[in-house]
């Protein structure tokens, strides 16, 4: 499909009543058709990998013309640049997910950009960097134990940040890091405890839900069944 297609696809699909219940959910873009995901999906298998026409989609700034550039840009065409830029376009968090989980993590630049972005200030740039790692520990089912190891001392640090956003992206880097194996769900219940002792309500938040998790029993059950397998 051509740019403009896509413009009239999505125009002929927006529906004005969705924008009010995106909203109930953080979806509050400033530009918007409010087509669901599964449409996008289609549009987005329809057209195919176009890198030129990913970097237009996204100059449009709509949030369902930024989701199909993230579906359809080809990760190996993707630079560093971009990626900080895109990065800082970020205005809420579904669309710094979306790009996390269908493009940013497939980049050869992933796990770079995560030592990057934890030290924005930007809300949703900093969200981008917790997100990859969650997003890596579930995808990436070939890297070390290590490659997650190092991103501790990330967590500890930005647990003190008390934004929504934020919060909520650590502990889910946290929960995914210590959901891999039982090694890891050692090592992640041990921080977790760690920042449990921080003086910050933010970081005792994220410590307790992450060790009621890490610490349940359908998480540690699966995690047997998982050694056993190996």
């Amino acid at each position: 499909m051509k740019f403009e297609e896509i413009i009239q696809e999505l125009e002929s699909l927006s529906n004005p009543e969705d924008v009010e219940g995106m909203a109930r959910f953080g979806i509050n873009p400033k530009k918007v058709y409010a087509v669901r995901i599964p449409e996008l999906r289609r549009i987005a298998k329809n057209t195919g990998k176009n890198h030129e026409l990913a970097l237009k989609l996204w100059e449009e700034g709509y949030r369902e013309t930024r989701i199909l550039a993230c579906m359809i840009e080809d990760p190996n065409l993707v630079t560093s640049e971009q990626m900080d830029e895109w990065a800082v376009d970020f205005d809420f968090w579904e669309i710094c997910d979306q790009c996390c989980m269908k493009l940013f993590r497939m980049t050869p630049f992933a796990y770079q950009k995560i030592f990057e972005w934890s030290q924005y200030h930007e809300e949703f740039t900093k969200r981008a960097a917790f997100t990859l790692i969650a997003v890596l520990a579930v995808h990436d089912k070939k890297a070390p134990d290590e490659k997650f190891e190092q991103f501790f001392p990330l967590i500890i640090r930005e647990s003190t940040d008390d934004r929504n956003y934020v919060k909520k992206a650590v502990n889910w880097a946290l929960r995914h890091i210590g959901k891999r194996n039982r090694d890891l769900n050692r090592k992640t219940i041990v921080i977790a405890e760690e920042i449990l002792k921080i003086d910050s309500k933010s970081a005792k938040w994220i410590a307790k839900d992450a060790l009621r998790e890490l610490k349940s029993d359908k998480v540690q059950k699966r995690l047997e069944n998982i050694s056993k397998k190996a």
